[in-house]
């Protein structure tokens, strides 16, 4: 009996385990998935602070943000500054600064996690006309790190704010993070 007990624990404890344990290549991947999650959001949160220099979509931070996608002084820049901070990170993409194209289907998730796109819709544009990073969310509410808005939350605002955001107002959610998007 003791050896039938013996020879069962031999078969089925490598059985068990290996079926139990996730692949290290996954294993690698989660874990250079979330590296890159706490680096995209301590970027984003550095730039806390900047402000436009006259209220016109302008400054050297702003402009900054602006050229990285091409764009001159004078534009809304919230996906300009989503975009060159995943460019920090070390991702090639997204480099827009047209927030509806930052939600394509390919990308849209129900299950945000910290460093994922939020959009906003407004119904007057008919379109996303704003978005940030998502910190965190707890209960009905995301913790936003984001750019081009206000104390208010405006879309057109004056710098980079952190925000809270009930999930009511959140259109989408996009995860850019992934393997497939590394320089």
């Amino acid at each position: 009996m003791e050896t039938i007990k013996l020879l069962l624990g031999i078969i089925c404890i490598p059985v068990i385990c290996s079926s139990g344990m996730p692949d290290r290549d996954l294993l690698g991947d989660s874990l250079a998935e979330e590296k890159i999650r706490v680096s995209v959001l301590a970027i984003a949160e550095r730039e806390l602070g900047v402000r436009e220099k006259t209220g016109k979509n302008d400054g050297e931070r702003v402009e900054h943000y602006l050229k990285y996608i091409g764009l001159p002084k004078g534009h809304a820049w919230c996906g300009a500054y989503t975009s060159w901070v995943y460019g920090q990170a070390g991702l090639s993409k997204p480099r827009t600064g047209w927030t509806p194209a930052l939600f394509p289907a390919n990308r849209l998730t129900r299950k945000p996690k910290p460093a994922d796109l939020f959009g906003i819709y407004f119904p007057s544009l008919k379109r996303i006309a704003h978005t940030g990073f998502v910190v965190s969310i707890k209960s009905d509410w995301a913790l936003t790190t984001e750019g081009n808005t206000n104390i208010e939350g405006g879309r057109e605002g004056d710098g980079v704010y952190k925000k809270r955001r009930h999930l009511r107002t959140i259109a989408k959610f996009a995860n850019w993070i992934g393997k497939e998007n590394k320089r």
